[in-house]
């Protein structure tokens, strides 16, 4: 059985196509948010289908989930972000615990029973705090392509102290401390530190071993590190970590036709 997962999330859309029987992933695809959601994923998912050269009908079902699952018009049904990262992790990774979720406008910290199954979440979606907004804006900020951040902030010999990390006060606050004489290595230390801080505290008791991360912000280099110094344990980034909740929309998708 050959089923779909659109993750449409606040910066990127992603989709995957699954072939349950073989448990694997015949295709995946990413595509940038825009005003036109709908068309977007819908020429995301025709472009997936092509590149496997299969037609619509023979996808036993589309499973939306995301930022912005609702609209997403090419699905049968929508599923929460929270049980696709849930059930994506757990198949990459059986032995997952905790789960890191850092999108582009929300963060999720998910607690995995013994069985792979959701036993608990903590999740920020009312401030961009946190998120991969907030590290592009601070990248954009202090002329630092995103991918480079962990190389700086590894160069840090004294993390600056981040009082907010709003994004609405970013640039303002980033300005006073390279007027105080901070170098872009320690400002963009102090921020990773912040923003790993800020999660930590918010999932208190539902981080246990082992910790994968997840979402768009597990590729920003630093972050990982952050994470680790942070809590003190190994954290590992999940295969292709920006698609894991589609493809835990895929199999759900699967896994509900089965039911059915």
């Amino acid at each position: 059985m050959i089923t779909a997962g659109i993750d449409a999330g606040s910066r990127t859309l992603k989709a995957v196509l699954w072939d349950s029987q073989q448990q694997t992933v015949l295709a995946r695809r990413l595509g940038d948010q825009g005003a036109d959601q709908q068309d977007r994923a819908r020429r995301l998912f025709h472009d997936l289908l092509d590149e496997v050269k299969i037609d619509r009908h023979c996808v036993a079902a589309v499973a939306a989930t995301g930022y912005g699952r609702r609209l997403v018009d090419v699905s049968d049904t929508t599923i929460t972000e929270i049980t696709c990262h849930a059930v994506g992790a757990a198949h990459l990774h059986p032995d997952v615990a905790t789960v890191i979720d850092i999108g582009g406008q929300d963060s999720k910290l998910i607690r995995l029973d013994g069985r792979g199954k959701v036993r608990d979440f903590v999740m920020n979606d009312r401030c961009a705090a946190g998120t991969g907004r907030f590290l592009e804006v601070v990248a954009d900020r202090l002329d630092v392509p995103l991918n480079e951040l962990g190389d700086y902030a590894r160069r840090s010999d004294a993390p600056a102290a981040v009082s907010s990390i709003c994004v609405v006060f970013a640039e303002t606050e980033i300005v006073g401390l390279l007027a105080q004489g901070q170098s872009r290595e320690n400002i963009i230390a102090g921020v990773q530190n912040a923003i790993v801080r800020r999660l930590a505290a918010m999932g208190g008791g539902l981080i246990h071993s082992p910790v994968y991360f997840t979402g768009g912000a597990a590729l920003v280099s630093g972050m990982r590190e952050a994470f680790e110094t942070v809590l003190a344990q190994p954290v590992t980034v999940c295969q292709s970590p920006q698609f894991t909740g589609a493809l835990g929309a895929a199999i759900l998708a699967a896994r509900r036709q089965t039911d059915d």
